[in-house]
């Protein structure tokens, strides 16, 4: 990994945390408490947090809403990436995206790989970007949250981070808004 450039200030990145769960509450919410934690240890805000149901129109709907409040630039979701029925987090991403960053899940997978071994696979995380806000879905235990956040996140939502970083293009991400 690259070190930071000590040329450039941190920019903290306004960051909402969705909980994607049927039995989860704020109380229990071990995933959504681990991201939380990490996000505001970075030096980012916490812009939003909330936890849904595992219904596929439903959560795509929230990742509208907070893709078009200006307050949100990035969202992480934690659940609903399994292979079970009610797993349905990719779907709701696959339904409203307007690009997919697969090289996150690729990434994803292979840092848990190290970790969990071939019950990776089993894993459905993934990323995207919607009306200039990236939306990256994680799986739905604490250790998956601190493998994203440690192991990826941190790095690419902190704008000193060389070569690239994904803070760096939040300004660019609708310019084919303005182009069209």
């Amino acid at each position: 990994m690259s070190a930071g450039s000590k040329d450039m200030a941190f920019r903290p990145v306004r960051i909402a945390v969705l909980t994607v769960s049927d039995s989860r509450t704020l109380a229990d919410d071990k995933s959504g408490d681990t991201l939380v934690e990490r996000i505001l240890e970075a030096g980012h805000e916490l812009a939003d947090r909330k936890i849904i149901k595992d219904d596929r129109a439903v959560i795509a709907d929230q990742f509208v809403r907070w893709a078009h409040d200006e307050n949100i630039e990035v969202v992480i979701s934690t659940g609903g990436t399994g292979v079970t029925g009610r797993d349905v987090t990719p779907e709701a991403l696959a339904d409203v995206a307007e690009k997919r960053i697969d090289g996150f899940g690729e990434l994803f997978r292979w840092i848990s790989f190290q970790k969990i071994g071939t019950s990776t696979v089993q894993s459905r995380a993934d990323a995207g970007v919607l009306h200039g806000t990236y939306i990256f879905l994680l799986p739905g235990s604490p250790s998956a949250c601190r493998d994203g956040w440690d192991d990826i996140l941190k790095d690419q939502l902190d704008i000193r981070h060389k070569p690239c970083n994904f803070a760096e293009l939040l300004p660019r991400l609708r310019e084919h808004e303005t182009n069209s």
